[in-house]
């Protein structure tokens, strides 16, 4: 679990003035990793760290000869197209890159000048998926999400016997993972509502988001070798948000008996920054389980674990319409909630995920699920928010929405803020709905 350590002081500035405003998610503080190019030519991907509004590119700040020794190494690593070996270098690798950076972003550092001329402004950048993602987990974490859901198909018996005792989760498919920006077409599967006869194959009508945070996996573990869960955070290279879209007309015919499958396998979206596990530090909050609750299995808990364990990170969707985009007008929030309500964290799902020795690689993605807080306003998803679509969501301009229409744009946010600590951010995750193919 990381530590506090000099990169977080929060009256550290940097000569890159943009980074000093306080309401950045790029201070000096954050210095997360994405893969990008400038847009527009034929620049090759390479990795870079953000700071304001800028970009360090680091196949620049590599060639520079601005590192030494680990910092130097990891930043190699992550000049290249993916971050897949800077990942599986472990977490003192990032640290010391970050840490190196850090000094030579601060304000009067004598790297200036040097480092100066390998930034590139993100407004000119354009950018692709973080690393070469194997495989894509998606677990369930949010306890109110599953209550909600369940409520409306299992009134009885919302919560199933499992689920407080298992961090639940599904393989997905990683080949439909896409970053920011990503547009996508409406999906097309079996629908069958209940009077039906028989199911047809037609465009989903009921297109929902699912806020989540993603998390990425850094250092891999042999097979059959479990990962303790103090250890787990050694594995994970960092978070970033991901929004899961879900066709809710075409899921509840195909889910029995194996799961989720063409309902959710078209399309996700992540933002391109992963923020380091590194940067959170500040952010730590405990973690602990109502005491009526079955508390978890020794190998989901720990004194450690139990102190700060979780994570206090702010996180929100807004929809822009179709017409709102062409009346100018932003986005409007939908829903607002925190991760500190997940009843299962990343380290748990790290060590659920290899406690049967399964070896989890660098670059594989865990999915949170719907982030769900304990209140209604805080539902992470349309089928929450309207109750299955029965009561719309009224927007600024007059439109309602029961479920994502055609040309919807969603955009996630998520950032951490405290006394005593700068405010970080991911920076956002958008992505839109194209009409089906005919």
């Amino acid at each position: 679990m990381s530590t506090l350590n000099d990169t977080h002081d929060p009256h550290l500035t940097s000569w890159v003035t943009s980074a000093n405003d306080g309401r950045t998610d790029f201070p000096i503080q954050n210095l997360p990793f994405a893969i990008f190019r400038r847009r527009g030519g034929s620049e090759p991907w390479r990795g870079g760290v953000a700071i304001g509004d800028q970009i360090v590119d680091l196949a620049a700040a590599a060639q520079a000869g601005l590192f030494h020794g680990e910092a130097q190494a990891a930043a190699q690593a992550g000049a290249e197209p993916s971050l897949n070996r800077l990942m599986s270098m472990g977490h003192q690798a990032a640290s010391s890159l970050r840490k190196a950076l850090s000094k030579a972003l601060q304000s009067g550092s004598p790297q200036q000048a040097a480092l100066q001329p390998c930034l590139v402004p993100q407004a000119e950048a354009e950018y692709d998926l973080p690393c070469r993602i194997g495989d894509y987990t998606d677990f369930y974490t949010s306890v109110h999400h599953a209550t909600n859901i369940g409520k409306q198909f299992r009134p009885d018996n919302p919560l199933l016997p499992n689920y407080k005792w298992v961090p639940i989760g599904y393989h997905g498919r990683s080949s439909s993972i896409g970053v920011s920006g990503q547009a996508f077409r409406r999906p097309r599967g079996q629908v069958k509502p209940p009077d039906a006869d028989a199911p047809s194959l037609k465009p989903s009508a009921r297109m929902d988001i699912e806020l989540e945070l993603g998390v990425f996996i850094g250092a891999s573990n042999a097979l059959g070798a479990p990962v303790a869960l103090d250890e787990a955070e050694a594995h994970v290279f960092g978070l970033v948000l991901f929004n899961d879209w879900s066709a809710r007309d075409i899921q509840p015919w195909e889910y029995q008996p194996l799961g989720p499958f063409l309902s959710k396998n078209f399309a996700s979206t992540i933002s391109p920054w992963v923020v380091t596990m590194e940067a959170l530090a500040p952010f730590r909050t405990p973690f602990t389980r109502p005491a009526d609750d079955p508390q978890p299995l020794p190998y989901l808990a720990s004194p450690a674990h139990s102190a700060a364990g979780g994570l206090d990170i702010e996180l929100e969707a807004l929809i822009q319409t179709a017409r709102m985009r062409a009346a100018g007008s932003p986005p409007t929030r939908i829903t607002h909630t925190n991760y500190r309500h997940a009843y299962w964290t990343a380290a748990q799902m790290v060590a659920h995920h290899t406690v049967n020795g399964c070896n989890l690689q660098p670059g594989d993605l865990l999915g949170t699920g719907t982030l769900s807080g304990p209140t209604l306003d805080q539902a992470c998803a349309l089928i929450e928010l309207t109750t299955g679509g029965k009561h719309p969501i009224a927007l600024p301009n007059g439109e309602t929405r029961s479920w994502l229409e055609d040309g919807d744009t969603i955009v996630l946010r998520g950032w951490c803020a405290r006394p005593g600590a700068a405010r970080i951010g991911f920076g956002e995750c958008v992505g839109t709905v194209l009409p089906a193919r005919d």
